[in-house]
């Protein structure tokens, strides 16, 4: 019973002081601004090959599901081009320092994501999309 009523003076004697310096450390913490919030860097190849990869894979499950196709292209689209704003700034490695504005993101982006979903799931992009961009691809080999 001695021992009972000593820790709980002892936890309360040292609870308020912990408590506080968990609080005040915690916000310490929130308060640090991060080295790599502050840096961004030029999405590389990989970066693109990844979020092409991530942006025709919703599209064909989306196709799937029976969401119309300019709908799903849209959102993938949209969301390629949040990432490489959000955590690139808009710079893409390959085409240097400058700055890409959201038309040109969109547009590379688009077809992008399109030409990589009629790699992986050619069932789940229309046959006149298909066509289309097969003779943008023949006309730029020329």
């Amino acid at each position: 019973m001695i021992i009972n009523l000593y820790s709980k003076k002892i936890f309360k004697l040292l609870s308020l002081p912990i408590l506080l310096y968990l609080t005040l450390f915690d916000i310490a913490l929130f308060n640090i601004e991060g080295k790599a919030d502050k840096e961004l860097k030029a999405a590389t190849e990989e970066d693109l090959y990844l979020y092409k990869g991530m942006g025709a894979s919703y599209l064909c499950i989306a196709s799937k599901a029976g969401i119309e196709f300019p709908k799903a292209v849209g959102v993938a689209t949209a969301t390629y081009v949040q990432v490489i704003q959000g955590k690139h700034g808009g710079v893409v490695k390959e085409l240097g320092d400058k700055k890409l504005d959201r038309d040109k993101l969109f547009a590379g982006a688009e077809f992008q994501i399109v030409t990589t979903a009629i790699q992986y799931c050619p069932d789940s992009v229309p046959k006149e999309v298909t066509k289309k961009v097969n003779e943008i691809l023949k006309d730029n080999k020329k």
